[in-house]
C-alpha cells in the first residue's frame, strides 16, 4: 500500500505542477497582450495628433491662400482704377497741350501776316511824299507772345512753352521783355537738359547783367553747377551773386548755400 501510495502521490504531484506551469504561461501571454494593446494605443494616439496637426496646417495653408487671393483681386481693382485715372489725365494733358499749340500757331500766323503788312513792297512804286505812313504793329502783340508762352510753363507745357519763347527771341531779340523770355526758357529745360538751362541763364548774366532776373539766373548757374557736382563752379557763381547782387533775395540763398559748403 505505501508504494501505491507514493505513486499516487508523485502522479498527483506531476499534475498540480503541469498546472500551475499552465497558469503562469497563461499569465504571461495575457500580460503580452496587455503590452501590445497599450502599445498599439499609444501609436494610434501619436497617429491621431499628428493627423490633426496636417489637417491644421492645411487649414492654415487655405485660409492664406484665400487671403492671397483677396489681396490680389483688390490691387487689380485700385491698379484698374489708377489706370482709368492715370488715362483720363493723359488725355486731359493731351487737349491742354493741343489747345496750347493751336493758339501758339495761330498767334505765329498773325504775327506772320502783321509782318508781312508792314514788310516794304519792292515791286510797288515808292510812296508819295505826303502819303500816310503804314500802320504800325500792335503793341499787344509781343506781349501776346510772352504771356501765352508763359502760361504754358505754368501748365506744365514745356515744349509748347519753348516755341513760343523762341518765335518771341526771332521777331523781338531787342524787345524789354528778353532777359524775362530767355530766364524762362532756361526753366524750360531744368528738368530735361541742366546744360541747356545754364545756357540760356547766362546768356540772361551775360546780357542783361543790370536786370531783375540776373540775380536768380546766376544763382541757377550754381545750383546747376552742383548738381553736376562741380562743387568750386557752384561756390564761385554763389559767391558772385553775393558780390555783384548784395542786396537781392538770390543773394541770401547764395549765403546759405556757401555756409553749407564750409567743412
Amino acid at each position: 500500500m505505501s508504494v501505491i501510495h507514493r505513486r499516487l502521490g508523485a502522479t498527483g504531484l506531476a499534475v498540480l505542477l503541469g498546472a500551475c506551469a499552465t497558469k503562469g504561461a497563461v499569465r504571461r501571454v495575457e500580460m503580452e497582450v496587455v503590452a501590445v494593446r497599450t502599445q498599439m494605443a499609444r501609436q494610434d494616439s501619436a497617429r491621431a495628433a499628428e493627423l490633426a496637426r496636417v489637417i491644421a496646417l492645411q487649414q492654415r495653408i487655405l485660409d492664406s491662400l484665400t487671403a492671397a487671393q483677396e489681396a490680389l483681386r483688390q490691387v487689380r481693382t485700385e491698379v484698374s482704377a489708377e489706370l482709368l485715372n492715370v488715362q483720363a489725365q493723359l488725355v486731359q494733358v493731351q487737349e491742354l497741350t493741343g489747345q496750347g499749340q493751336r493758339r501758339l500757331s495761330e498767334l505765329r500766323r498773325q504775327i506772320d501776316d502783321r509782318m508781312q503788312q508792314v514788310a516794304p513792297d519792292t515791286t510797288a512804286p515808292p510812296p508819295a511824299p505826303d502819303s500816310a505812313a503804314p500802320a504800325p504793329l500792335s503793341t499787344a502783340t509781343p506781349d501776346q507772345l510772352y504771356q501765352t508762352s508763359l502760361q504754358e510753363v505754368r501748365r506744365g507745357s514745356l515744349g509748347t512753352a519753348r516755341v513760343g519763347f523762341q518765335e518771341f527771341v526771332r521777331l523781338y531779340p531787342t524787345h524789354a521783355l528778353m532777359p524775362d523770355v530767355l530766364y524762362f526758357m532756361a526753366e524750360t529745360f531744368t528738368v530735361q537738359s541742366g546744360d541747356s538751362a545754364s545756357y540760356y541763364y547766362r546768356q540772361v548774366v551775360e546780357r542783361f547783367p543790370r536786370s531783375e532776373r540776373a540775380s536768380t539766373s546766376l544763382f541757377k548757374m550754381g545750383v546747376h553747377a552742383e548738381q553736376k557736382g562741380d562743387q568750386a563752379g557752384a561756390r564761385a557763381a554763389w559767391q558772385r551773386v553775393v558780390r555783384e547782387y548784395p542786396r537781392s533775395e538770390a543773394a541770401d540763398l547764395a549765403r546759405s548755400r556757401l555756409a553749407a559748403q564750409r567743412p
